[in-house]
């Protein structure tokens, strides 16, 4: 007998569907303070095994990748420009994220009863401080990154940002020093990396039943006594999708033919043309790493880019260059603070754009780990991790797409950045156009 393994997506699905399920029928039997003292609890143990993993995943994420970038001090002034766009397009991913969820604010679809009733449920894990911003001075949220003592940030879920700032800190002095002298250390830390990836595999095992009893718990919760609740709730998450897709079209037909237009003499339909198996590829297997071969062949064969530039450029990118991610982290972000009756000021949305663009650097290529760099995100502007649940819900179909943005991302900047150094093979070019528009 043949025994053909489940895709974890299918089952996260199979779970929400039946959380979704089994939380109606609890509406209507009557059966919610069974599933209350019963069921949440295995929700709330998966949430914390995700925050439990979050500071490990980040120290060392962080700290193993940057200190492989031993090429960028041979190779300076690719690895700057790479780098410096990397960087420049990942803000802009999360700051039109932050647009458009302001303007769509699809977690207000939920009724402001039943938002306040969210706030005043996790009023205890709301992380809301005092507004101390007349007392303090404009520069304070710089000096906030900076931790006073890294052991004491690393034990709070707010002080994510500080944890980054050190792991950055710790990966550059390592570059630094010659590598026979840290040797050793990388070997501990790439050691441990794979522990905590593990550990990652280990803690998805259990995504489907703790995404049952969330999704459950939330259901019964939210409905009360009244099934249109819980319509408005989908409906609200409905439009949170449809938020994420729009964010991401923006950044594919907006803000890359920009790119492609401005620093290379590729037409951005040859682009898309040359480009399409790879996309094809991120967009069912979901891995920005998994699809990096096809990446650089198309890169090569059908964009003219040189080897020498795309076997940096694209490494590079499947580690720090995540825009899709950090754009979908920025919209989940403001979502879930807006289903809690929260309103973010300026100074916690600038913390989302600066924690998600650290933390796309050290977003680890396996299954879950984007969720767990969401905790992070959270984590830092205080907003209740429990409603990771509702982000299950439709991350699958958002997860193949924004996997789609952030391969084509890498590939927009590996094309500028071999236009600007002389490496982009025009006559391949010309000719890949003329097969294009015979």
């Amino acid at each position: 007998m043949i025994k053909t393994k489940v895709p974890l997506h299918w089952l996260i699905l199979f779970g929400m569907g039946a959380g979704v399920v089994f939380g109606l029928v609890a509406v209507l039997a009557g059966w919610h303070a069974f599933t209350i003292d019963w069921i949440k609890p295995w929700g709330t143990i998966f949430i914390r095994l995700l925050k439990l993993i979050a500071v490990p995943l980040i120290i060392v994420s962080l700290i193993n990748g940057i200190s492989n970038l031993n090429d960028v001090s041979k190779l300076s002034r690719i690895g700057l420009k790479t780098i410096s766009l990397y960087l420049v397009t990942t803000v802009i991913a999360i700051t039109i994220g932050l647009l458009v969820v302001n303007l769509t604010r699809p977690g207000k679809v939920l009724p402001a009863e039943k938002a306040l009733e969210f706030q005043q449920r996790y009023a205890a894990n709301v992380q809301n401080t005092p507004d101390t911003s007349a007392e303090e001075g404009p520069l304070q949220f710089i000096i906030d990154v900076v931790p006073d003592n890294v052991f004491r940030a690393m034990t709070e879920n707010t002080a994510m940002l500080q944890v980054i700032f050190f792991s950055v800190l710790f990966g550059i002095a390592m570059i630094l020093i010659p590598q026979e002298k840290t040797r050793p250390v990388k070997l501990f830390i790439e050691s441990l990396n794979e522990i905590v990836l593990q550990m990652i595999h280990l803690i998805m095992k259990i995504a489907p039943y703790g995404v049952f009893a969330l999704i459950a718990a939330i259901t019964v919760e939210v409905a009360g006594d009244q099934i249109a609740d819980t319509a408005a709730l989908f409906g609200s998450l409905g439009l949170y999708a449809l938020t994420v897709i729009i964010g991401l079209l923006l950044m594919v037909f907006v803000i890359y033919p920009l790119i492609i237009s401005s620093f290379t003499v590729i037409g951005f339909k040859q682009f898309i043309k040359g480009l399409a198996p790879a996309q094809l590829l991120a967009f069912s297997t979901s891995s920005s790493a998994a699809t990096l071969p096809v990446t650089m062949e198309c890169c090569e064969e059908n964009l003219g880019v040189k080897k020498e530039v795309s076997s940096f450029v694209l490494p590079l990118g499947a580690t720090i260059n995540m825009d899709g991610t950090s754009l979908y982290q920025a919209v989940a972000a403001v979502f879930l603070a807006q289903i809690y009756g929260m309103d973010l000021s300026l100074g916690q949305q600038l913390t989302i754009i600066l924690t998600a663009t650290l933390a796309s650097i050290g977003s680890a290529a396996v299954p879950g780990a984007g969720m767990i760099m969401l905790v992070i995100v959270l984590g830092s502007v205080g907003i209740p991790t429990e409603g990771i649940a509702l982000i299950f819900a439709v991350d699958r179909p958002l997860d193949m797409l924004r996997t789609v943005v952030n391969i084509t991302g890498d590939s927009s900047i590996a094309c500028a950045v071999a236009h600007t150094e002389n490496k982009l093979d025009e006559a391949l070019i010309i000719e890949n156009k003329e097969n294009l528009y015979p």
